[in-house]
Order: C-alpha cells, then sequence, then structure tokens
C-alpha cells in the first residue's frame, strides 16, 4: 500500500506541477511579489494539505504558533531542521507570512516548478562565489524583511538522515546578526514518514516545533548557531527517541 500511494502522490505531483509551472511564469508579468508568493502557497497547499493527507496518510502536528512575531513586518529568520523534502513544502503552508528561501542558482532551470522559483522574489545564490554569495544573501535579505517577508533557511545545508546531525552552517544566523532579525529554530521530524532520498513514503504524524525567538542583536553568529543547534537537536530527541537511542 505504500508503494501505490506514493506512485498515486508522485503522478499527482507532475501532471499539477506543469500547469502551475506555466501559470506562475505567465502571471508573473503582471503579479507582485506578495501575489506570486500566495499563488505559489496554493500548490503547497494542496502538495502538502489535503493530497498529504489523503494519498499518503500524513497528519501535522504543529507546536508553538505562539512563538511566531506579530505584525506585517515584523522581521524573522527561520532555521529548519532538514530531513526529507517534505517541510520544503510543509513550512510554506504553516506561516502567515509569505517566506523567500535562499537557495543554489541551478535549482531555477529545472523544468516548471524552478521556472516559478526563478520567478518569485526569493535569494538565488551562484555557491561557486561565496563572498558575492553572502553579500547578496545580506542585501536582499535585508530589503525583504524589510517588507514583512521572512527569510528561511536550512542550517545543515541538505537532507540528514533520521537520527543523525549534519554540520550547522553559520550562514543564517550571520544573515540575522547583520540585520538584527530574530531566529526562529524550527524541529521537524518529517524523516519517520518521507525518508531522505526515499521514493516511498509511509502514513504517519509528523511534528513541527517552532521554538521561541532568538534575539541576534549583540550576538556573535557562532554563538548563536550553536543554541540555536542545541535547541534543534535537543527537540528532535524529544519527538523522536527511537531514531537516536
Amino acid at each position: 500500500m505504500p508503494l501505490i500511494r506514493s506512485l498515486v502522490h508522485a503522478l499527482w505531483m507532475l501532471v499539477t506541477v506543469i500547469p502551475w509551472g506555466i501559470w506562475m511564469v505567465v502571471s508573473s508579468t503582471w503579479s507582485n511579489g506578495e501575489q506570486m508568493w500566495w499563488k505559489a502557497q496554493q500548490w503547497l497547499v494542496w502538495a502538502a494539505g489535503p493530497i498529504g493527507r489523503g494519498i499518503l496518510g500524513i497528519e501535522v502536528r504543529v507546536t508553538g504558533y505562539e512563538n511566531l512575531p506579530v505584525g506585517k513586518t515584523s522581521p524573522a529568520i527561520l532555521l529548519v531542521k532538514h530531513q526529507s523534502t517534505l517541510e520544503t513544502f510543509l513550512i510554506p503552508t504553516l506561516m502567515p507570512h509569505p517566506l523567500a528561501y535562499v537557495f543554489k542558482r541551478e535549482l531555477i532551470f529545472v523544468p516548471f516548478f524552478g521556472w516559478a522559483m526563478g520567478r518569485m522574489d526569493m535569494i538565488h545564490i551562484d555557491r561557486s562565489a561565496r563572498a558575492q554569495a553572502f553579500n547578496k544573501v545580506v542585501d536582499q535579505g535585508r530589503r525583504l524583511l524589510a517588507q514583512g517577508v521572512w527569510v528561511i533557511m536550512f542550517p545543515e545545508g541538505t537532507r540528514i538522515p533520521r537520527g543523525q546531525k549534519g554540520t550547522y552552517k553559520t550562514g543564517g544566523t550571520r544573515l540575522a546578526c547583520e540585520t538584527g532579525a530574530p531566529v526562529i529554530p524550527i524541529a521537524v521530524n518529517s524523516a519517520r514518514v518521507w525518508p531522505r532520498k526515499a521514493f516511498i513514503k509511509h502514513p504517519g504524524v509528523v511534528d513541527v516545533v517552532i521554538g521561541k525567538p532568538i534575539p541576534s542583536e549583540g550576538r556573535a553568529p557562532e554563538e548563536l548557531m550553536r543554541e540555536v543547534e542545541a535547541w534543534i537537536e535537543s527537540e528532535m530527541h524529544r519527538l523522536d527517541p527511537e531514531a537516536y537511542a
């Protein structure tokens, strides 16, 4: 049954991403950045919401909404545990603000999905030019945060197998220290149902825990990231003790 569910879900994603990608490219000629975000979010809502529940049997349980900043232009940088593709789709559907991902430039050449991302007001970087890339993150991040767009990053940089910890890089906390925006740590145990690089998904419950804002003013990026890492990994041990036994 998980194989059949996964096949149906993959087919649904493939069939719907084509018209969605075309619509995003076409509508970008008259839509502003915020309008483009909500158009994109609607497809993600279906991919991670009713479709995820109905086809894959994946339920989502969120705690910590009260920790999110209040106000249309209140800034925030979300630093999220990365175990699977699920949180890439899921987190935007849970947030009350538009989000801007920081992602590698090569993704915008992926047919339909990447084309749509390329038309959105996000931060795509050339990882071969590291100094210029971070300057771009700071310049664009400062502008987006001032507009009430929250920046989302995966500090481990790539999907990490269940029960393991990657290297937490300081890009997100460096941006926070440069802009004065608070950091919101988020723990997600998605690999229990959607394993890293696995085609077959399994029914079950995914927990998303939103931590309290961590002020960045007067902090060093390395020290701030150590606090983020400690909180996220502690929550992961609590949420999925079997994986960390």
